[in-house]
């Protein structure tokens, strides 16, 4: 076929859609702009923070970029936050191997390392919204994120420590409760033990898809639970093969009382998210796990592709797939270039 047998058929069908052109819109960057069915924003970010004793920081070796930070080191992320129009930190503890048994009773002390940091940052930057987790696996001797019998993960047994561990958590000033054990009934009894302490303003965002995946790795290295961990999390993460399962479990947790679910992780899983969002009309965040994080680091640093432009790509993705908001370890990256964006 000739070029001039191509165009002829380019203007029959411009011709039959009354002169449509789709790239006329695509030709400059402000009608781009203009018509962009989403738009990412600093306020659609969460930004997870590690938080370690004693003074300075400590890099993470499989998060290039990413430190464990003092509780002083916190409350200046959070300053920054609030700064660069970050709404909420969350607040993950690296705890030290002595503090750590079988049954996570760290988790319970009232002055432990999530407390203590959410206290400070409370008290220096209160306009800041803190997300703290309720698991067990930062404080675990083995790892896992509930209590063990054996082998076996006591469902009934952890959940009842999760609820204790909630309202310590919400009285030291976390905002939101995030529920990442993946135990069967957890929201409907830590939204109950919320109420009954008189924290019947703390948000629930349940960790409700929350696959058993390859993606944590650099996470657990973070809180220093990778080495510890025995055997893995299947019992109680999900298959990552399954989607419909994923419905029933947002549903459940809305039911329960949830004010907001997450999927984890996101990128793998953007089919999950979008069918909840449509299908369930509930604000629905993705976690940009450490994998995913890494992965762009590792591919960045190497040359193979442009770090700020994947970042901004994959973000937006969230977006359009539905994500009310995204935990990103880039939060404060993205934020900036966001602004510089603006002018």
């Amino acid at each position: 076929m000739s070029q001039r047998d191509v165009s002829d058929i380019s203007r029959q069908i411009v011709d039959a859609t009354g002169g449509l052109r789709m790239r006329r819109l695509r030709q400059a960057e402000w009608s781009r702009r203009l018509v962009r069915e989403n738009q990412l924003r600093s306020s659609d970010l969460i930004w997870p923070i590690f938080v370690k004793d004693g003074d300075g920081a400590e890099p993470v070796a499989s998060m290039p970029g990413v430190e464990r930070r003092s509780v002083a080191g916190c409350v200046d992320a959070a300053r920054q936050a609030a700064d660069l129009g970050i709404p909420v930190i969350a607040l993950f503890p690296f705890t030290d191997p002595a503090l750590r048994d079988e049954t996570g009773s760290q988790a319970l002390n009232p002055d432990n390392l999530v407390c203590r940091t959410a206290r400070a940052i409370k008290k220096a930057v209160p306009e800041i919204g803190i997300m703290c987790d309720a698991a067990l696996d930062p404080y675990t001797s083995h790892g896992h994120d509930g209590l063990m019998d054996g082998e076996r993960i006591l469902n009934d047994e952890s959940v009842e420590v999760l609820m204790r561990q909630s309202v310590i958590q919400a009285e030291a000033g976390a905002d939101i409760i995030g529920p990442s054990d993946m135990m069967d009934g957890r929201v409907a009894c830590i939204r109950s033990a919320l109420d009954d302490a008189g924290l019947r303003d703390t948000m629930i965002m349940a960790y409700s898809a929350k696959y058993a995946s390859a993606f944590y790795g650099p996470f657990r290295d973070a809180v220093g639970s990778n080495a510890m961990l025995k055997g893995d999390k299947r019992t109680y993460q999900m298959d990552f093969a399954n989607a419909n399962e994923a419905l029933r479990e947002a549903a459940q947790d809305i039911a329960e009382g949830a004010d907001m679910i997450m999927v984890k992780p996101g990128l793998a899983y953007l089919d999950i998210l979008s069918r909840i969002t449509q299908e369930l009309n509930v604000p629905a965040f993705a976690y940009q796990t450490s994998g995913e994080y890494a992965m762009i680091m590792a591919a960045a640093q190497n040359g193979w592709l442009d770090g700020d432009k994947a970042i901004l790509e994959v973000l937006t993705a969230y977006k359009r797939a539905g994500a009310s908001g995204i935990l990103s370890y880039f939060a404060p990256k993205v934020a900036m270039a966001l602004r510089e964006a603006a002018g």
